[in-house]
């Protein structure tokens, strides 16, 4: 019951390019932390609040947490009804794994980046701007942020898809590379 090595080689090729973005999209944690650290310093030892913080702290948290989610998906960080899918042979969860990327994920994330392309080439073209301060930013980064991780998100459920597969049709479950998780 041999897999084609192409499948597993694919699988493993998108979990190292997985985890080299995690990786780049973790040093957004540096300018986040520098914005709050100043924001801290200026409020309560200067008493001069910046205009500029507040959005400039959820967007740096919103675009973590987006662009986070394909290496959270490539380390099994998701949430799972483990009481349940723990009980069921290997092929079992295979299989709804592998029906439920093909009929459910992919469709959603394919709808998601073509709806927030959408989204985030309007707000460039029109300019659109944040309301929530005085500083008025431009939304269309943070709006981009939303397909670009729809994007990682089907380059990475693809390779979820084909661990799904191999291990339906071997019954063996590609183990995680533990370099790829640090």
């Amino acid at each position: 019951m041999g897999e084609p090595p192409g499948l597993v080689a694919l699988s493993r090729a998108i979990d190292r390019f997985t985890a080299r973005s995690g990786a780049v999209v973790a040093w957004l944690m540096v300018p986040l932390l520098a914005a709050v650290g100043y924001e801290v310093v200026a409020r309560y030892a200067f008493g001069a609040p910046t205009a500029w913080a507040y959005e400039t702290i959820y967007m740096l948290c919103g675009a973590m947490f987006m662009l986070g989610a394909a290496y959270a998906l490539s380390i099994g960080a998701h949430i799972r009804t483990d009481f349940l899918w723990q009980h069921w042979p290997v092929r079992t969860r295979a299989a709804i794994d592998a029906l439920a990327y093909l009929g459910l994920f992919f469709p959603a994330m394919a709808l998601l980046l073509v709806a927030s392309g959408e989204a985030a080439w309007s707000a460039f073209v029109l300019d659109e701007r944040s309301a929530e301060t005085v500083w008025f930013p431009p939304l269309w980064p943070l709006k981009a942020v939303v397909p670009l991780s729809a994007l990682l998100l089907l380059v990475q459920g693809t390779s979820e898809l084909a661990k799904s597969l191999h291990a339906w049709r071997s019954g063996e479950e590609l183990r995680r590379q533990p370099e790829l998780e640090a």
